[in-house]
């Protein structure tokens, strides 16, 4: 399901005593934050503030947020969440933020009407995502998220047609 704003990461302490803040970034890689010019303290986007800067800093982000000056006021800060606002991000085709994908519902990509369940989570494993599937007799299967198996993303729609590997969801060998 798409949202107009999205959690990209949360505030984990200061640096310095400009108020320069250590943000822990939800995101693949720290440079993705570096992008933003306004983030915002809420999920409806009413509390914007402006980036002032952003800089990686191993795996995560030293950011500078408008009109926080001080250690104390950057200190005040810590453990709040910041979100960004959906349409401010472009990703490549093909590519989606996991809080997108979380809830669509999961089809047969032959027949489209079997509906293998929701996803509920997704691992991120390296050589390429794990989409955890879960059924609506509440067990969880897992797929990988690659192009012979992942046939179509719609996450407008909130639905995935998938062509599962033999003995996902079957008890076939």
């Amino acid at each position: 399901m798409i949202k107009d704003f999205l959690a990209v990461g949360q505030i984990v302490g200061t640096h310095g005593v400009r108020g320069e803040m250590r943000i822990n970034p939800w995101a693949d890689s720290p440079d993705f934050l570096k992008q933003f010019k306004t983030l915002y303290y809420d999920s409806e986007g009413e509390s914007g503030v402006k980036v002032i800067s952003a800089r990686p800093h191993g795996n995560i982000v030293l950011m500078k947020l408008d009109g926080i000056d001080t250690v104390e006021a950057a200190s005040a800060m810590r453990n709040k969440k910041l979100y960004m606002r959906r349409s401010d991000a472009k990703l490549p085709d093909g590519v989606y933020f996991i809080e997108e994908l979380i809830g669509c519902d999961v089809f047969d990509a032959d027949d489209g009407e079997k509906r293998y369940g929701a996803i509920s989570d997704v691992s991120e494993t390296g050589a390429n995502d794990v989409w955890h599937i879960k059924a609506d007799d509440g067990r969880e299967y897992l797929i990988p998220a690659i192009p012979s198996v992942v046939i179509d993303t719609d996450v407008r729609e909130n639905r995935v047609l998938i062509r599962p590997m033999k003995g996902i969801f079957d008890d076939e060998n």
